[in-house]
């Protein structure tokens, strides 16, 4: 059984050790391919036995990198039989031991080396350069002796195997993990366990009532079902306590022993034992609580590895270990590998905290990564970010290497920045200037500085104060992430990322080599620290920085200094040249890379176009540091592209036609012919032409007049910079351009947004996804109330009554947060949990006298405090928090929505607020706690009791960090994925299906196994096999998507809604009935506590609950779920669009099977009807349709005479047997596969003859090694069809 997937913790240590084993070996360096090479492997693999099922899979993988083919090991590991590993010769030896330190049956050893006849390997080799490795070898797993770091590496893996199907470090948002619920719902009924159930399709089994609050119309939103009770979680109790002994570290005189370290364990039978960690292993010593005695007991049954003592001296731990361990392995790998990203949850059960050595471990060591398993202790961050930019990126391997080591870094130091700002705000860190109050301290940890978004020493007093303060790292962050994806070289960007976490914004920086020995003055060379009184430039810089010129759309310009002398810039003057002590050449504080946004920036003396002003814009903003999105400014560029073309196209016309009257006068028949070779080859050498394009330039306001050339001056109205006389037109010429963009967005990128939404092209569900569609238009969410307002004044405003619900209540939590944000300030650490239940019980709950709990010891530690001056950030004592009443709260909801989206709630309480939008509770409470990071109690809040508030303190927690950071990106990967979606838009699945494989491939090889685009690639890959009839496939890729989605998106995420009914509906396509309602209902349970049950995209998820419901011959709860699908389709796309047609058309064929044909003639004339006015008489829908109306009448004719028989004739009546069907599967499929969009594309069974073929022939030209690089480009086909059946 090879489940070839690497528990994170070893892969991490992995990943870490070989960052820091050399810096000039670069190559060997971040050439671990294991992770993704390996975790590729589809889970079908783990059932068929030794390692035949990976050996095609490795090799895909390989040919995009090097062709080579992967060849058999033989392993042979100390009291199990030998067995076969699939290895290529890519892999480091180190791999070999990930793979062995997970296997069922060698996972407790760690602590081994590898033999070749005699030779130890070494672990960072690759495989082809050991001598006489080959097809066949035995390699020997040999126990090596112990020091004390692989003595904690043992404790901790096995510590991590214990724990391995415990969620409590999902919960606690450690480590990577994330919680998964999937498996709940399928029940083992997808997994290739190889004990599949017998299929659903005997009827009877089914239960198919759903729970009474998913049915339509229910009131009641409960929120314990959110996390089902997975059994698998139930702690088989391996051991009482595994901790460390008091007793550690040993003396002297046993050191010389050998002694390592002292354990002490209690076990399930209550005995407690000293476990001696040696040089040669485990053994029990004489040692008791109170008194020291290491020498060995008798028998000390002297183990190599803990596992094996343990197993020796209790039995309930080697039974459960060995059920344990049985119980991982069948885990889909994809619910325990670690995601790149730390995933939150905002709700978790009540936990017992249990004794967990490693963990108190950690928190003593300053654990990061794993320092305490690196050379050199703490990373250099700055160094490793670096090292990996200026990788060789030549050709596609190479440009993969790089990819995947800037990933990797970039999740290793948002994790270790995110740990760092906690750490700094919890007051575990020293500042760096402890003398100066607490708002202006900094700090440095690992590596990494930190200061606090305050506006210190009055830097930001012009523009805005704190507010700015608050506002610039997240601007200098899009900098960063725009001047990264530019990805100059020999310009540099720091690691930085911005934590918002108890009220506090902490930013964190990688540092810059020498930046701490000296003076800002002396080392900044290009640009300004004093916003632009004084400014220098550097031509090196400029050469860089104009190289970024265009695709970031920044104009080159001149500003004046304090001499009053030009000076030249590329960027805004705030972005700071300093060149490192390691030479490079950094940029730093890139918070206005992009230009302002006028509407929210009042100049004196400047009109806005009509457009703004119509809206009343400009509006005051809180700071002066507003500036547009980058996705606007291309927008933009892109619609004046447009105009440019346009124009030039009508003036050239006009000129021809006079030019054509001109001619007829002279009637030269020369003139013509040149006029249209003049037309054909060169606009521009034809001074006329000219002309044409330099009008056209000048209306658009290109920068260049010969072409169309539009780029931004970031530094007009920037207060404090000054331009040189002589560039004045220029300076009106910019100044116009912003106020025209400004323009822009609220002329056009609004409505065409709320148009995306009106045809439901773009569908958000929650006020994330709200924001996304947002930002991808270009809009800020400070134009939210403008959006809203927009939505407002629609005269089919009912038609997205949905985005202005979500709107609202993104608003309203918004403004929580900001006043959440400053009242979380000033409370002190131990009141923290009574200050959150008090916030959220006056935000939510309709108690109308909430009284907070201020901690007993209150006056305790006011004495203590007013000794210490000096306190950390979020050590205010103060109980003002205690104070806050929920009318006062609303009352500043409401003038925060005013002032900063200058929209007028009007709602004194929640309740008005729920009365008033029609909003829920609950989803009110899911979007505070994920915007604030708060995590809550799982169980049923009374939100709406007048006696008693909802919260308590105890309901509250924990309290996340909530994180934003740069994300690097798979260019290859995206390239090729983005080339298979048009290809399966042109309609050419097959080459589509091949280009995303692909893609799937180069994702895996960058990101590892799990990522958002992983998913986007896995559910288009599922949808693809699908339409190609590959029911099987469809459903383990999208099974897949599910578990990523879950796992890094979260949850109740609205993907992860999506990925469900995917799910769905390929369960029903192989059979799984009962799975695909459960999926269903699932799906429709989490889409009821994000959004409601309003939302258009309910009506398709009820559409498919009735359908499956309807071939299950549920009729009633069918009609139930199909008739609300029919209102939603009807108040979302009006009661003439085709969808309702076919929403009628589905209730009307449950009727059919109640034989009750007055409904369904009813429904169905509806629908004729409909289809008649939209298509017309002659389409085939329309036709169908009235086939269908002359059937019903029929059968009703029928029925209605055997009634009349039974009545005149009584019993002895001959009655015709009437014919009353279940739906066929087949007909309830094709219904589901055309509400889901879904289009066959029927493949003749010679069609399916030749795909096989032409995988076989890959597979050969493969095995043999013939695929050269140029072959290389085009697609392994992956078994997308059974090669060998």
């Amino acid at each position: 059984h090879t489940a070839q997937i690497q528990t994170h913790t070893k892969l991490h240590e992995y990943d870490s050790g070989q960052m820091h084993k050399a810096q000039h070996n670069l190559k060997s360096r971040v050439y671990d391919r294991a992770s993704s090479v390996k975790l590729n492997s589809p889970p079908e693999a783990d059932s068929k036995q030794d390692g035949s099922a990976d050996a095609e899979d490795a090799n895909e993988q390989e040919v995009i990198v090097i062709q080579d083919t992967g060849f058999t090991v033989k392993i042979q590991a100390p009291g199990t039989e030998p067995f076969d590993l699939q290895v290529s010769p890519q892999e480091m030896v180190q791999e070999i031991h990930q793979v062995l330190m997970d296997r069922e049956d060698t996972c407790h050893r760690t602590c081994f080396s590898l033999q070749l006849d005699g030779n130890v390997l070494d672990n960072f080799a690759e495989l082809k350069s050991i001598e006489g490795l080959q097809e066949g070898s035995l390699l020997k797993v040999v126990e090596e002796p112990y020091t004390v770091r692989e003595a904690r590496i043992h404790v901790r893996h096995i510590r991590d195997l214990l724990k391995s199907l415990d969620p409590s470090d999902a919960y606690n948002g450690v480590d990577c993990n994330s919680l998964s619920f999937l498996s709940v719902f399928t029940d083992g009924d997808l997994g290739d366990t190889g004990k599949r159930k017998k299929k659903g399709n005997e009827l009877e089994q089914i239960d198919c009532t759903p729970p009474e609050h998913i049915l339509p119309g229910s009131k009641e939103h409960p929120l314990v079902p959110l996390q089902p009770q997975n059994k698998d979680w139930k702690p088989m109790q391996c051991l009482k306590v595994l901790t460390m002994s008091g007793w550690n570290p040993p003396p002297g005189n046993r050191k010389m022993h050998g002694d390592l370290m002292y354990l002490y364990i209690v076990t399930v039978e209550d005995r407690h034992v000293s476990i001696t960690a040696s040089t040669r292993g485990f053994y029990l010593n004489q040692s008791t609580t109170y008194t020291f005695n290491p020498k060995p007991a008798n028998p000390s049954f002297l183990s190599h590895s803990l596992v094996e003592l343990l197993s020796q001296i209790s039995a309930a731990f080697k039974k459960n270990f060995t059920a344990l361990q049985k119980k991982r392995v069948q885990r889909h790998p994809f619910e325990r590998i670690a995601t790149p990203f730390q995933v939150y949850s905002w709700t978790a059960p009540q936990s017992d905290h249990a004794m967990d050595c490693v963990r108190a471990e950690d928190a003593y060591t300053s654990r990061l990564g794993y320092e305490e398993h690196i050379p050199g202790q703490t990373r250099d961050w700055n160094e490793e970010l670096q090292t990996t930019r200026e990788l060789s990126r030549k050709n596609l391997p190479e440009r993969l290497l790089r990819e995947r080591a800037i990933f990797k870094v970039h999740s290793d130091f948002a994790a270790a920045a995110t740990r760092g700002a906690m750490a700094v705000i919890d007051g575990n860190v020293m500042a760096i200037n402890p003398g100066e109050e607490t708002r202006m301290q900094m700090f440095i940890w690992n590596n990494i500085f930190f200061s606090l978004g305050f506006d210190v020493r009055d830097h930001y007093r012009e523009l805005g104060g704190d507010a700015a303060a608050h506002a610039a790292p997240t601007n200098d962050l899009n900098g960063v992430r725009a001047y990264s994806a530019v990805d100059v070289e020999g310009l540099y960007t720091l690691g930085t990322v911005v934590v918002d976490y108890r009220g506090y914004r902490v930013t964190a920086q990688s540092i810059i080599p020498g930046i701490l020995e000296r003076e800002q003055e002396q080392s900044v060379i290009y640009g300004s620290i004093d916003f632009g009184k004084t400014v220098v430039s550097h031509p090196k810089y400029l050469e860089l920085l104009e190289k970024t010129s265009r695709p970031l759309k920044v104009q080159h310009h001149a500003v004046l200094n304090e001499k009053d002398t030009a000076v030249e810039l590329c960027s805004s003057v705030e972005c700071k040249g300093i060149i490192g002590n390691d030479g490079r050449h950094y940029i730093l504080d890139l918070l206005r890379t992009f230009p302002p946004d006028l509407n929210f920036l009042p100049v004196e003396g400047e009109e806005l176009a009509p457009e703004s002003q119509k809206l009343g814009f400009p509006r005051q903003h809180r700071h002066r540091l507003a500036c547009l999105r980058q996705e606007l400014i291309e927008a933009f560029v892109e619609h004046r592209y447009l105009l440019f073309m346009k124009m030039a196209a009508l003036q050239l016309m006009q000129q021809k036609a006079n030019k054509d009257k001109t001619a007829a006068l002279h009637d030269t028949s020369t003139a013509d012919a040149e006029i249209n070779l003049d037309f054909l080859w060169n606009i521009f050498t034809d001074p006329k032409s000219r002309e044409v394009v330099l009008n056209a330039c000048k209306a658009v306001g290109s920068i260049s007049n010969t072409s169309f050339d539009i780029r931004f001056n970031p530094d007009i109205f920037s207060p404090g910079v000054h331009f040189p006389d002589d560039s004045t037109d220029d300076i009106q010429k910019q100044k116009q351009l912003l106020k025209d963009t400004a323009a822009f967005l609220v002329s056009c990128q609004i409505p065409s947004f709320v148009k995306d939404c009106l045809d439901h092209s773009s569908l958000p569900m929650d006020g994330a996804t709200m924001t996304e569609a947002l930002h991808q238009r270009g809009i800020n969410v400070r134009y939210l109330g403008t959006v809203l307002e927009f939505v407002d004044n629609m005269p089919a405003k009912a038609q997205i009554e949905h985005i202005y619900r979500i709107g609202i209540s993104e608003l309203i939590t918004r403004c929580a947060k900001h006043i959440f944000k400053t009242y979380l300030q000033g409370v002190e650490l131990s009141a923290l949990s009574a200050a959150v239940s008090h916030f959220l019980n006056c935000l939510l709950s309709s108690f109308p006298d909430a009284v907070a709990h201020l901690p007993a010891d209150e006056l305790v530690s006011r004495r203590k405090s007013r000794k210490r001056r000096n306190r950390v950030p979020g050590g205010g004592d103060n109980t003002t928090w205690a104070s806050l009443t929920p009318s006062e709260l609303w009352k500043n909801i409401n003038s925060e929505a005013q002032s900063y989206y200058h929209f007028s709630l009007q709602c004194e309480s929640v309740d008005q607020a729920v009365e008033k939008y029609g909003l829920q509770k609950i989803t009110l409470l899911r979007e505070i706690s994920l915007k604030t990071g708060v995590q809550i109690l799982i169980k049923e809040y009374n939100f709406d009791s007048r006696h008693k508030p909802a919260f308590t303190e105890e309901d509250i927690l924990n309290i996340f960090p909530v994180v934003k950071h740069v994300n690097p990106k798979a260019s290859d990967a995206f390239h090729f994925f983005q080339s298979g979606q048009a290809k399966v838009q042109q309609g050419f699945l097959k080459e589509g299906c091949e280009l995303i494989n692909e893609a799937l491939n180069l994702f895996n090889n960058v990101y590892g196994a799990m990522h958002v685009e992983i998913c986007a690639c896995l559910r288009l890959l599922a949808r693809l096999n699908y339409i190609m009839g590959d029911h099987p496939e469809a459903l383990s890729n999208q099974q897949k998507a599910v578990l990523m989605s879950e796992r890094v998106l979260g949850i109740e995420h609205p993907n992860t809604i999506q990925e469900y009914m995917h799910l769905a509906l390929y369960c029903f396509a192989n059979g799984h009935l009962s799975t695909a309602l459960k999926l269903l209902y699932r799906a429709r349970y989490l889409m009821l506590v994000v959004c409601g049950e309003d939302h258009p995209e309910m009506a398709l998820l009820d559409s498919n609950i009735g359908l499956v419901l309807h071939g299950v011959m549920e009729y009633d709860l069918s009609l139930r779920f199909l008739e609300n699908a029919l209102a939603i389709n009807s108040k979302y796309h009006g009661p003439r669009s085709l969808k309702v047609a076919l929403s009628h058309h589905l209730v009307a064929r449950v009727y059919e099977s109640k034989a009750e044909f007055r409904s369904a003639l009813q429904h169905e004339k509806e629908g004729y009807t409909i289809y008649k006015n939209q298509v017309g008489e002659a389409h085939e829908k329309t036709k169908e349709s009235s086939e269908y109306l002359k059937y019903l009448t029929q059968q009703a004719v029928a029925l209605q005479r055997t009634m009349n028989e039974i009545y005149k004739n009584g019993s002895n009546a001959s009655i015709m047997p009437l014919k009353f069907t279940a739906p066929s599967m087949a007909s309830v499929l094709e219904q589901l596969n055309i509400i889901n969009g879904i289009i066959f594309i029927p493949l003749s069974q010679k069609d399916l003859e030749n795909l096989k073929a032409e995988v076989q022939r890959r597979q050969l030209m493969q095995n043999s090694g013939k695929i050269e690089e140029q072959q290389a480009g085009q697609l392994e086909l992956d078994d997308k069809l059974p090669v060998d059946d």
